[in-house]
């Protein structure tokens, strides 16, 4: 992999193009202070990885960022990986850091999951449910009519 010499400079560069005017420095939590959340945080890390030319392979999403849309109403039953775990900061120090080494190397505290996103099955399972309500009622109310 290669490595980077890179400035802040080069990092806020990547930031401005997901928000305007916010205030940047070093230690700006971009999920929190700049409210970057969802798929535009993720298109960031994204985006950064490939300028940056960043091997990600040991990322794990769900300690940085939330997810996109509504989780509704599986997160009342279970929570989502991201509620599963302390969040962890990205800042434009820790991206000038791994961009300069060319590899996103942070050492995540340990945690379990479970096996699959009951959170999601829920939801799909309410989703199908409430079309099937949907589709009997107006093919009831056509039949009747």
């Amino acid at each position: 992999m290669n490595t980077g010499n890179y400035q802040l400079e080069d990092i806020y560069s990547e930031i401005r193009y997901f928000i305007s005017n916010e205030p940047l420095n070093p230690s700006t939590d971009i999920f929190k202070d700049l409210g970057l959340v969802g798929d535009d945080f993720h298109e960031l890390i994204e985006q950064y990885q490939k300028q940056f030319n960043v091997n990600m392979d040991s990322y794990i999403w769900y300690f940085h960022a939330d997810e996109e849309g509504l989780n509704f109403p599986g997160a009342l039953f279970f929570k989502p990986p991201y509620e599963r775990v302390t969040r962890i900061p990205v800042t434009p120090e820790l991206l000038l850091k791994f961009a300069n080494t060319g590899t996103w190397k942070l050492n995540y505290p340990e945690h379990q999951l479970p096996s699959k996103r009951y959170d999601i099955q829920t939801n799909t399972i309410f989703g199908a449910t409430l079309l099937v309500i949907i589709a009997i009622t107006l093919i009831y109310n056509f039949l009747v009519k």
